[in-house]
């Protein structure tokens, strides 16, 4: 009887996995928008409020709107042959409280013809209502 009360212990689903596989889920849905040239979907997990950020080598971006303008050209006729296939490797995932999650991840852009583009990206999520969405990106 022991046996049996561990194994369904076991089975049941934590908070931190239970978030890691909505994050992850978003974070599949949101590479392949990137691949498939779909701005909008690839933007879906950033968080529409005003504070959400992206820093970049010359200071941070604040805003959604900013952050899809600065992806925008990627996603032109003539970005897309530099745009490549995204994909991710989960390095970390830490559940920090019921709202708030980090991602530690390596992203990865194949592009035909040139050596693939590869970094780190921290991801500070944060669960709203409609899911888990990024609140800060570092990706570098």
């Amino acid at each position: 009887m022991i046996g049996i009360a561990i194994v369904m212990a076991a089975a049941v689903a934590t908070p931190a996995s239970v978030a890691e596989t909505h994050i992850l889920a978003a974070m599949d849905d949101s590479a392949a928008g990137w691949n498939g040239g779909d701005l909008d979907r690839f933007m879906r997990v950033y968080s529409d409020a005003p504070n959400t950020s992206f820093v970049v080598k010359d200071g941070i971006i604040t805003g959604k709107r900013a952050i899809a303008e600065r992806y925008r050209p990627r996603f032109t006729p003539e970005g897309a042959m530099k745009r490549g296939t995204l994909s991710f490797e989960t390095l970390r995932f830490t559940l920090i409280d019921s709202r708030h999650a980090l991602l530690v991840a390596r992203y990865r852009l194949k592009v035909t013809g040139l050596a693939d583009q590869t970094g780190p990206t921290t991801l500070v999520f944060v669960h709203e209502t409609g899911g888990w969405k990024i609140a800060a990106d570092h990706s570098s």
